[in-house]
């Protein structure tokens, strides 16, 4: 399939009131046709990996194109360099996530990726670093403890932004890393106890409400019955 044909097939897609409603849920970063998700998962399907198609796609510079080339790259052939590029375009949090959960989390650069992104000022490069995280401790199955860990010094250090995009990432890469094991939650809640401590606005929301999931009878008795 060819770039032209995927913008034809989008453009016959096209939902006016679908961009509408996703701007109502602050997904109005870049151009957008209205497809859904799922149709455009049943595109991939029928696409398959194609590297040099994905990066066609993300130069076309839409929500859908630059989705599309999130789900038909090739990890193993991501170069962090190109990772630079895509990262620096991320302009709201579905871009973001999406690409961060398709692709990023994939590759061999990953780990390094979600420390490096999560210092750095930009609003969604910071808010990727921290969806890498996350996705590591949800979808990596060969993460170790002693890996995921490593992270959480990152979490309490970027907790006090008061960004909301960063900040709910923030909490969301705490609350999954706490949920990988036993030992990661007890490492996990203790640093949601030292975040609470910060004080501020954003440090108090992801402090309590990850503690609250954190130390939820349901997680601790399925953490239990892993272990």
């Amino acid at each position: 399939m060819t770039i032209e044909q995927i913008i034809s097939w989008l453009e016959s897609m096209a939902n006016p009131e679908s961009v509408k409603g996703m701007a109502r849920f602050g997904i109005s970063g870049a151009p957008a046709y209205g497809v859904s998700l799922p149709e455009l998962r049943q595109l991939d399907k029928e696409i398959g990996k194609d590297h040099a198609l994905a990066q066609h796609l993300w130069s076309a510079g839409s929500r859908e194109t630059r989705i599309l080339a999130s789900m038909v790259a090739d990890p193993v052939a991501m170069t962090e360099a190109l990772m630079e590029e895509w990262v620096k375009d991320f302009t709201d949090r579905e871009v973001c996530d999406q690409t961060c959960s398709n692709l990023f989390e994939r590759t061999p650069f990953a780990y390094a990726k979600a420390v490096e992104w999560s210092k750095r000022d930009e609003e969604f490069v910071k808010r990727a670093g921290f969806v890498l995280m996350a996705r590591l401790a949800v979808g990596k199955k060969g993460a170790t403890e002693e890996a995921l860990n490593d992270l959480l010094p990152h979490v309490i250090n970027e907790a006090g932004d008061n960004r909301p995009m960063v900040w709910k990432a923030v909490n969301w890469a705490l609350r999954q890393i706490g949920k990988r094991s036993l030992m990661l939650n007890t490492e996990a809640i203790e640093m949601a106890v030292l975040i609470q401590a910060l004080d501020t606005p954003s440090a108090r929301w992801i402090a309590s409400d990850a503690l609250r999931e954190l130390k939820n009878s349901a997680v601790q008795e399925r953490l239990k019955a892993k272990r």
